[in-house]
């Protein structure tokens, strides 16, 4: 599999799940909106790597690769590329206190994440997934 079809397919996934996360949102899971998120985040942005065919590192954060990477981008990506890798490194760092808590403190999660976080996380997504999806047009297949 070409790395420019996986991209489209990571793509395409993370755009699926975007749903998830707006259900998960009208039921108030504040903690799954922000993990859910996270994951389709981390799909996206791995998947507009691969359209240039970078191959993403195995981390939940790619941000370093963004920045590195940033010349294989159209100009009007590249020109979000410092506000995408914020993105990134900040949803990365919630990925596992908004599935698991934080044990050394007895919080779960649902006392970490609320309304705010939640919002943010969703607002996050829905302007990293449409920037990839405008990426995704450009690239011919």
């Amino acid at each position: 599999m070409t790395s420019s079809r996986m991209g489209r397919l990571y793509i395409e996934e993370a755009a699926s799940r975007v749903e998830l996360v707006r259900l998960a949102a009208e039921r108030e899971l504040w903690p799954t909106v922000v993990r859910e998120a996270q994951e389709c985040v981390e799909l996206f942005l791995k998947g507009a790597l691969r359209l240039v065919a970078v191959e993403p590192a195995r981390t939940h954060d790619v941000a370093v690769m963004l920045r590195r990477e940033a010349a294989r981008f159209p100009p009007w990506f590249r020109t979000e590329v410092e506000r995408l890798a914020t993105i990134s490194t900040e949803m990365a760092g919630d990925r596992g206190i908004a599935f698991y808590g934080d044990e050394r403190q007895d919080l779960a999660p649902r006392d970490l994440f609320d309304r705010s976080d939640a919002e943010r996380a969703a607002a996050n997504l829905e302007y990293l997934a449409a920037l990839c999806q405008r990426l995704l047009a450009t690239v011919p297949g």
